[in-house]
């Protein structure tokens, strides 16, 4: 099983994904931020928003602990972590890539006891500079020039595509929410699987032109269905190549191991979630 799995890269979206908000918001919000973002939110771009707001926030005499104490504190839904630790127990590969930063993922992530599930974070640098204040870098120093409605600091199908080329043999699971989730959804291939959260921009997007996607569609809404979802995806993979029943087992034993999911969850399958195409 666990050789049938680690052909299978998980990649995740982080904000409203991973976690149950958007983690830029939040800390601005629990920090007492949230006038001054609204105001500065017209006149500059999001990175250099972010940026200003740690920046205003340290002049207020907050810390980098008050940060991550907030970070802390983000809602998560309680089937989230078990996904994830199931996934990475059954050998797939799993990847975090999002226009949040380094700090607050990795932060978080760490908090969950979840950071060594992943072997790679791509998203906008953040980090401690020398004088002990955080700071927040775009991931693309220049422009990417894609049209795919990716915004202008990172273009997430960028990513998938140099994911792509140095693992041509892998099969992609893409799970994202938002409008920077779209392009890498374009670039997903037949053989991928793309998991939108339903009536969120990512889902509105595909609903429109569910043709556009190469990639097998499966809505979820909450994070009982992401888990249920993902397994399911990753059950339907490692089924062309093992025994059905030998993948079942596996799920099963996977779950007995980590104690985070009861068994019939993973071995009644799920109803096709895949997005009605247009008539």
């Amino acid at each position: 099983m666990a050789a049938a799995c680690s052909r299978i890269v998980v990649v995740f979206d982080f904000d409203k994904t991973i976690i149950d908000c958007d983690s830029d918001n939040w800390v601005v919000d629990e920090l007492g931020a949230t006038d001054l973002f609204n105001a500065l939110l017209p006149t500059m771009p999001w990175n250099t928003l972010m940026d200003t707001m740690m920046r205003e926030l340290h002049a207020q005499g907050k810390t980098v602990d008050d940060i991550r104490k907030a970070l802390t504190s983000a809602p998560i839904h309680p089937r989230v972590v078990p996904a994830i630790k199931t996934a990475h127990a059954l050998g797939c590969d799993l990847k975090v890539v999002s226009d949040a930063n380094l700090f607050f993922i990795e932060t978080i992530l760490e908090h969950l006891g979840i950071r060594e599930c992943f072997s790679e974070i791509y998203t906008n640098p953040g980090f401690v500079d020398q004088e002990g204040r955080l700071r927040i870098h775009p991931f693309n120093s220049s422009p990417h020039g894609c049209t795919n409605l990716c915004p202008p600091n990172m273009c997430k199908g960028g990513v998938i595509e140099k994911l792509q080329s140095t693992l041509p043999e892998k099969i992609f699971i893409y799970l994202g929410d938002g409008v920077g989730d779209y392009c890498p959804s374009l670039k997903l291939r037949e053989e991928d699987h793309v998991l939108p959260r339903k009536n969120f921009p990512l889902w509105d997007l595909i609903s429109k032109s569910p043709m556009l996607i190469k990639a097998k569609i499966h809505e979820w809404s909450d994070g009982h269905e992401l888990e249920q979802t993902l397994l399911q995806t990753i059950s339907e993979i490692c089924s062309s190549f093992l025994d059905e029943e030998d993948v079942n087992s596996q799920l099963v034993s996977a779950d007995c191991k980590l104690q985070t999911m009861s068994t019939s969850g993973v071995r009644e399958p799920l109803p096709r979630r895949a997005l009605p195409m247009p008539h």
